[in-house]
C-alpha cells in the first residue's frame, strides 16, 4: 500500500469538505514561524512521519507563539526515526477539544466489502479500544452499491449515544469519509482523533491514508511517485531503482532502503537477495554476525543480467558500506550465470572495493560461481562466490571474516567490461534497455568469435566483410529491440576476457548515470 502524509491526506479530506485544522506544512523554522503568525494563536506541531506512534517519540509538540513554533520546528525537522530524518512538519491550529473519537474505513479482505470502524473513544490505538471498551466501537460492513447513507452513519453514533446536533455533523463526517476513501480507492483511511470540538464542530484532527498499489495510476493527481508501502520519505535511490522495475518487466528488482545515516565501520551492508523467503533467511544469517542492513533488494523471477546489473550498481551507491553480500533461495529455478555476469559488470565499472561474499545457488550455480571467481579476482577487496550446499549462514560468517580481516588494496586500477573507445561510426543495434556496440574494425580481426560462440538465443551471426567475418544480428533490428537479445551479457564479457574488447554494451540507468 502507497502511504500518504498526513497533510496530504488531510488536503484529500478539506476536498470533501470534511472539516479540518487551519494550518500548512512546512520546511523550515522560518516557515513554522510565519504558518504560526498567519494561524493567530497556540498550535501544534507535528512531524510528518508515514509510521504510527508519533506522539511517544516527541514528534507532536504544542506552540504557544511564533517563535516557540520555530523553535519546536527546528527540533522536529531533522530529527530520525527509523534512520531517516524528518524533512517537514506540519503546523496547525490548537482546537479546543470537547471530546475524541476514532473513526476508519479499510477493506474487509474476509468479508470483500468496505468496512466503517467508528469508535466515540479515540487518541489511542483502536486495537487497544476495543479491547478495553468493546462497548463504544461500532463495525459496519459498507454496501458498494450504495455506499455509507447519512441515517446509516447517523444510526451508528446514535447506538454510541451520540444525539442532536452532533449527530448530524458526524453522520455527515462519515459518510464523506467514505466517499472519500472510495474515490482514492484507498486500502485503508483512519481519522485518529476524530475531534468534536467545544463549538460544536467536528473535525478531522489526525488523518492516515493508505492507497492500493494497483490503483495508483489511476490517481496521478495523488503524486505518489513509487507505488509501494514505505515507513520513510521516498529516497532518490528508490525513486531510481523503482523506474528501473517499472520499465522492465523481466523479473523482480524490489528494492528499499532501510538506513541513510550510518559511518563507514558501523557494520552496514548491501544486501542483494532472490526470493523472498531465502532473502529473509539470508538477512538472518548476516544479522546474527553484527552486520545492519542498509538496504533490501529481491532480485527474483528470472531477470536478466541487465536487471541484476542495474541491482547491483544502485546497491553500489550507497555510501560507506562494508560489505556486500547477496544471498537469496537456496535452489532457485533461474540459470544463475545471468546474475553473475550482472553483477561482474556492475563491479567492475565500480570497482567494488570491499568484501563481497555471493551466494547463488541453484541452476547453472557453478559456472556462476565459475565466472565471479575468474572475472572479479582482481578488484580491490576479496569476493568469495558459493552456491546452494553453502549455507547462507556460512557465507555470512565468511563475510564476517573479510571484514575483520580488512585486506583493502588501495590505488588498484580495475579495468571495466566494455570497449573503451568505439569507432565513431560503429555498427550497434538496440535491446529491450541498452544499446550494443561493436568495433568491426577489431572484429575482422578476431578469429574465434567468442561472442557468437555464447550468444545462446543465437541473435549473433557471422557476416562476411572485406578483411575477414564481424558478428552482426541474426534476427530483425526490431526484434532485438522488443526483446529477442535477452541482454545477458555474455557477448561483452566474453569478447573483453578472450578476445579484442570489441564491444560496448550501454545500459543507462535514468538519474545515476
Amino acid at each position: 500500500m502507497a502511504r500518504l502524509f498526513e497533510y496530504q491526506a488531510k488536503q484529500l479530506l478539506a476536498k470533501h469538505k470534511i472539516p479540518i485544522p487551519a494550518g500548512r506544512v512546512c520546511k523550515t523554522p522560518d516557515e513554522a514561524k510565519i504558518a504560526a503568525e498567519e494561524i493567530g494563536g497556540p498550535v501544534v506541531v507535528k512531524a510528518q512521519l508515514l509510521v504510527t506512534g508519533r506522539k511517544a517519540i516527541g514528534g507532536v509538540r504544542f506552540a504557544d507563539t511564533p517563535e516557540e513554533a520555530a523553535a519546536v520546528a527546528g527540533d522536529l525537522i531533522g530529527m530520525k526515526v527509523k534512520n531517516f530524518s524528518v524533512q517537514e512538519v506540519l503546523v496547525e491550529e490548537k482546537l479546543d477539544i470537547e471530546s475524541e473519537m476514532f473513526a476508519g474505513i479499510i477493506i474487509d479482505d474476509a468479508n470483500k466489502s468496505p468496512l466503517l470502524i467508528f469508535s466515540s473513544i479515540g487518541g489511542t490505538g483502536i486495537e487497544e479500544i476495543a479491547k478495553e471498551h468493546p462497548d463504544k466501537v461500532v463495525k459496519h460492513p459498507i454496501d458498494v452499491s450504495n455506499g455509507l447513507r447519512d441515517y446509516e452513519a447517523r444510526n451508528i453514533a446514535r447506538s454510541l449515544g451520540i444525539h442532536g446536533p452532533v449527530q448530524m455533523r458526524l453522520g455527515d463526517v462519515l459518510s464523506k469519509l467514505y466517499n472519500a476513501s472510495r474515490k482514492y480507492e484507498a486500502r485503508s483511511l483512519e481519522v485518529n482523533p476524530l475531534i468534536l470540538a467545544k463549538d460544536g464542530k467536528v473535525y478531522a484532527a489526525d488523518c492516515h491514508m493508505a492507497v492500493d498499489d494497483y490503483a495508483v495510476f489511476r490517481h496521478p493527481e495523488l503524486g505518489i511517485e513509487v507505488a509501494r508501502e514505505l515507513d520513510h520519505p521516498l529516497t532518490e535511490l528508490e525513486r531510481i531503482a523503482y523506474k528501473v522495475e517499472s520499465n522492465d518487466y523481466r523479473g523482480t528488482f524490489y528494492f528499499f532502503q532501510m538506513a541513510s545515516d550510518y559511518k563507514k565501520g558501523e557494520g552496514y551492508i548491501g544486501f542483494h537477495g532472490a526470493g523472498g523467503g531465502g532473502s529473509m533467511m539470508s538477512m538472518d544469517a548476516v544479522l546474527s554476525q553484527g552486520f545492519k542492513i542498509v538496504n533490501y533488494t529481491d532480485c527474483s523471477g528470472n531477470p536478466p543480467a541487465s536487471k541484476v546489473y542495474r541491482a547491483a550498481k544502485i546497491i553500489r551507491q550507497q555510501p560507506n558500506l562494508d560489505g556486500y553480500y547477496a544471498s537469496g533461495s537456496g535452489v532457485a529455478s533461474q540459470e544463475q550465470f545471468h546474475s553473475a555476469r550482472g553483477m561482474v559488470k556492475a563491479f567492475r565499472e565500480m570497482n567494488l572495493s570491499m568484501p563481497a561474499v555471493i551466494r547463488l545457488g541453484g541452476n547453472q550455480e557453478e559456472k556462476a560461481m565459475e565466472i565471479l571467481g575468474r572475472y572479479c579476482s582482481d578488484l580491490s577487496a576479496k569476493l568469495e562466490a558459493y552456491g546452494k550446499d553453502d549455507s547462507a549462514v556460512f557465507c555470512a560468517e565468511r563475510l564476517r571474516s573479510l571484514v575483520d580481516e580488512g585486506d583493502i588494496k588501495a590505488g588498484v586500477k580495475v579495468d571495466p567490461i566494455s570497449n573503451p573507445d568505439p569507432p565513431g561510426n560503429p555498427y550497434s543495434f538496440e535491446s529491450i534497455t541498452g544499446v550494443l556496440t561493436f568495433d568491426h574494425a577489431k572484429c575482422v580481426k578476431c578469429d574465434e568469435k567468442p561472442c557468437i560462440k555464447v550468444c545462446l538465443k543465437e541473435i549473433l551471426m557471422a557476416k562476411d566483410v572485406k578483411g575477414g567475418t564481424v558478428p552482426v544480428l541474426n534476427i530483425p533490428e526490431e526484434d532485438a529491440k522488443k526483446g529477442k537479445c535477452t541482454e545477458c551479457l555474455a557477448c561483452e564479457i566474453e569478447c573483453w576476457a578472450h578476445a579484442l574488447n570489441a564491444i560496448k554494451i550501454d545500459l543507462p540507468i535514468e538519474g545515476l548515470d
